[in-house]
């Protein structure tokens, strides 16, 4: 797992729940990371799999 700028991007990034194994099914589900690019992205959860691109982290505001 990658450590990722602050404790909560950590947490939301590497988040795997018990109960769903799509992360956009999940509703707990907040941040999607693709190790390829290094991006991330904010989940859409309108019952597909989009996301909306992030350059800050929504917690600590560092570049991403």
């Amino acid at each position: 797992m990658k450590k990722h700028c602050c404790d909560d991007m950590d947490y939301h990034a590497n988040f795997k729940c018990d109960m769903h194994s799509d992360p956009f099914e999940c509703p707990d589900k907040l941040i999607v990371f693709n190790d390829e690019n290094n991006g991330y992205g904010l989940i859409i959860h309108d019952g597909g799999s989009s996301s909306i691109s992030i350059e800050y982290c929504p917690w600590c505001s560092s570049k991403l």
